[in-house]
């Protein structure tokens, strides 16, 4: 029998996008552990032509099938047996499941395959791919105006799954910040984790942009405003409460 479904639910979820998108995975042939080899229904590159998915890139399935590279998630991932074979495009008999836990098998294959990206864009392979993604600015430009359309790049404030949801970093102002897009902001910033961006700029060094010396300065009537200029007018402001309040209570 199948293993019990996961403790915890990946924060993005793929069950009408199964349904819908793929016909809900119809079989093609009756034999078991049969790999197909049309390019139409490989998983991989539909997954990543979903709508939301932008910031991944198509793991290579000769890094998916070495078992090397998978180690220890087979600890994570209840279903790993099956969702591996989702992902490689594998008949499994899944038939045999029934709807709630196919749900929990094609959520859990979309959990394994970003763990897997997250390991795979550290390669050099991945880093290649990833670098095409971020020359075409597929992860947005930086929102701090004075960046100028910095290209960015997606980064995991976190290593394990379900603490935070993915964010960008820019390279110029050095900050991170939210997807400006909603359909990024479930995507699990552990499918893409700490390392990353950091990496990517040690192995491609032309590409980081000097850091941003300018910033904004806050002005009023053409003069800068004072640091200090704040907390005066708030004390300010207090004391002119505190006056008030004096003189209602001896007018009683």
């Amino acid at each position: 029998p199948p293993p019990p479904p996961s403790a915890s639910s990946p924060p993005h979820r793929l069950g009408e996008m199964y349904s819908s998108g793929r016909g809900g995975r119809a079989k093609d042939s009756a034999s078991s552990s049969e790999l197909r080899s049309d390019e139409e229904y490989s998983w991989i590159p539909w997954f990543c032509s979903l709508k939301g998915n932008e910031f991944f890139c198509e793991v290579e399935d000769s890094y998916v099938q070495d078992s090397f590279n998978l180690t220890g998630l087979n600890s994570i991932i209840s279903y790993y047996d099956n969702a591996l074979d989702l992902i490689l495009d594998i008949e499994s008999r899944d038939d045999m499941l029934s709807d709630d836990q196919q749900e929990m098998l094609e959520n859990d294959a979309e959990t394994l395959f970003g763990l897997i990206h997250a390991r795979f864009i550290l390669t050099s392979r991945g880093l290649q791919r990833m670098l095409v993604k971020y020359r075409e600015k597929h992860f947005g430009v930086c929102p701090n105006v004075l960046c100028r359309d910095q290209a960015v790049l997606p980064i995991g404030l976190s290593d394990h799954l379900n603490e935070e949801s993915v964010k960008l970093y820019c390279p110029k102002c050095e900050d991170v910040y939210e997807p400006q897009k909603s359909r990024h902001e479930h995507i699990d910033g552990a499918f893409f984790g700490r390392t990353f961006p950091h990496l990517f700029f040690l192995t491609y060094p032309e590409l980081k942009p000097k850091s941003l010396t300018e910033k904004y300065v806050p002005k009023v009537f053409g003069y800068k405003v004072h640091k200090s200029a704040f907390k005066k007018s708030l004390a300010a402001q207090e004391k002119a409460m505190k006056d008030k309040a004096k003189a209602k209570q001896l007018r009683r």
